[in-house]
């Protein structure tokens, strides 16, 4: 397939690529970067291009990944923070879509990232899944509005698939790099009162997902990219320190992270029970549906 990838060069983006790469795709990467630094991160493979408006309509692509957007949790959220991450998603995905419309070849599908953030921060541990409604909090709006843009390509006749993504575990970034070294350290442990539920996914399952959406005529629609066993930040923090060898016993106080962080210690603070139900119904399988076993492939402990 001939495909278009927003935020190739991103945590989930990079191994995308190179997953797609290995199975004889042809890529075009749309990158605020130099070609040479696209191609050094990447592959000389991949064709960058600094601009949707370099991409010319004549131009055909098979489908479309769209998984741009400014790190959530990167910058405490200030007026103008919160632009930047809407603008980055909204805008970028709108403007996305427009270019589809004036394609002379239309593409097949759409795969569009979204989060569980969706769902709003919840202090309960009810299970969640893709039929369930949307939060009233600042990243609930995000995602929804970051999807109503992604679903007017529906009209265009794509198929549309929302992924709606959970807490990916890597040790090259994300929550699990930002966790290792004081965990490691022996001075990790619960954040707040350690009961939210924690809803995460191992990147080679990230990866498998967005590669199974690609592949699968018959999806449509929100995805829940999660394991189907979320945990609660203790249990997660437990688990972590256990396959580390550590102690976890350090209580990070919610009142310290909300004078940290600010408004999007929330995030943290408050959690989601997601299931990946429409995923499974799909015929989807996971290889780390387990924490435990999760955690200790991707750190060797």
């Amino acid at each position: 397939m001939q495909i278009l990838i927003t935020g190739g060069t991103g945590f989930i983006g990079r191994r995308l690529v190179a997953r797609l790469l290995s199975k004889g795709h042809r890529l075009t990467i749309l990158s605020r970067q130099d070609a040479r630094d696209v191609h050094r991160l990447l592959s000389t493979e991949v064709k960058p291009v600094k601009s949707l408006s370099a991409v010319k309509p004549s131009e055909a692509f098979d489908a479309i990944v769209n998984l741009a957007g400014e790190g959530v949790m990167d910058k405490r959220w200030t007026p103008s923070r919160k632009r930047q991450l809407l603008n980055s998603r909204i805008a970028l995905t709108s403007e996305l879509v427009d270019l589809t419309e004036r394609m002379e070849n239309r593409p097949d599908c759409l795969i569009s990232g979204s989060a569980i953030g969706f769902y709003g921060g919840r202090d309960d541990a009810a299970r969640l899944d893709e039929s369930s409604g949307a939060g009233d909090d600042f990243a609930a709006g995000l995602c929804i509005r970051w999807e109503q843009a992604a679903v007017r390509a529906k009209d265009l006749g794509l198929r549309v698939c929302l992924v709606r993504t959970g807490v990916v575990l890597h040790p090259e970034g994300g929550a699990l790099r930002e966790m290792m070294l004081p965990f490691r350290l022996g001075i990790g442990g619960p954040l707040g009162s350690g009961k939210q539920m924690m809803s995460w996914i191992h990147m080679e399952d990230m990866v498998n997902a967005l590669e199974f959406l690609l592949e699968n005529d018959s999806a449509e629609g929100a995805f829940n990219a999660t394991a189907p066993e979320a945990v609660s930040n203790k249990d997660f923090a437990v688990t972590l320190a256990g396959t580390l060898n550590r102690p976890a016993f350090l209580k990070m106080p919610a009142m310290v992270l909300r004078g940290m962080l600010g408004e999007s210690s929330e995030m943290v603070l408050k959690g989601q029970n997601i299931y990946p139900q429409r995923l499974m119904a799909e015929g989807f399988s996971f290889t780390y549906p387990q924490l435990k076993p999760a955690l200790t492939q991707l750190i060797g402990a």
